[in-house]
């Protein structure tokens, strides 16, 4: 081979190379692998979301059609359009609750997906995205019953509730005798009877039940003037991943998605 073919050759392989490397070549595809928008999300798995949840929880996260159906409920939607709005797979990781937060602490996850409370406590340890539900707590009594419009109105009076929940603690304060129960439907089923007056919870569990129980011949009878809010929640090292759930909860709740799913689970808007 001849110098002058050697070096034209040469030359044809320098500019391949220098093309293969410019910023004119085609972009990535994010497809299968990590995003340039999720690379400092520090996911469990490249360009997916690995989502905590419980998978038993009507009607926040739960099985449809009698368990034996796919995943839904209330936060499934929320965090599915977060998700898509970050341009990231879910993959949703059913775990029980006693156990839920000692797996993200391994991070087998990324995100919690289940109601979880805001408090103290949580935060001292935890990262939290910004609110998307909203809640009080609610006395629920009779429709028929107006003797109850207030939490001092309790006084006197008979509750059910469970015994190990705060709403327990709310109802001796306000100077109720307790009737104790194992939870909502227990509850719900006494009071329907005319064995006690009331029932204290928090009022997405009322909504819940109103939906899907109408007309169930019971009323919120008074709300508690601070709201209980739930978030998503993360591990103190995901500051960019919340900084980008919080982007996108923003925008869903501008263009009306968290309004219309909110709609969809208890028949308003719950998200603010």
């Amino acid at each position: 081979m001849s110098r002058r073919l050697i070096a034209v050759t040469a030359l044809v392989l320098t500019a391949a190379a220098l093309t293969a490397c410019s910023g004119t070549s085609a972009p990535e595809s994010t497809s299968g692998g990590e995003s340039s928008a999720s690379s400092g999300f520090g996911l469990v798995s490249d360009g997916t979301l690995t989502v905590a949840t419980e998978g038993t929880y009507r009607p926040f996260s739960f099985h449809a059609d009698g368990g034996t159906g796919d995943l839904t409920g209330f936060d499934v939607e929320i965090i599915q359009a977060v998700a898509d709005k970050l341009d990231l797979e879910v993959k949703f990781e059913e775990t029980q609750w006693d156990s839920i937060f000692a797996g993200l602490d391994a991070d087998r996850f990324d995100v919690i997906a289940n109601q979880v409370s805001i408090n103290d406590e949580r935060e001292a340890k935890y990262l939290f995205s910004e609110p998307y539900t909203v809640s009080p707590g609610v006395i629920v009594v009779a429709e028929d019953d107006d003797s109850i419009s207030s939490f001092a109105d309790l006084d006197g009076k008979t509750t059910a509730q469970s015994l190990t929940s705060n709403w327990y603690e709310l109802a001796t304060d306000s100077g109720a005798t307790v009737e104790g129960v194992e939870g909502w439907a227990q509850a719900v089923e006494l009071l329907r009877q005319g064995r006690v007056d009331a029932t204290i919870n928090d009022k997405l569990t009322f909504l819940d039940y109103e939906k899907t129980n109408s007309p169930s011949g019971l009323k919120i009878a008074a709300e508690t003037e601070d709201a209980g809010t739930q978030a998503f929640v993360f591990t103190k090292d995901k500051t960019t991943l919340v900084e980008a759930v919080d982007k996108a909860l923003d925008e869903l709740r501008a263009d009306g998605t968290l309004a219309e799913i909110s709609d969809k689970y208890f028949g308003e808007d719950v998200t603010q």
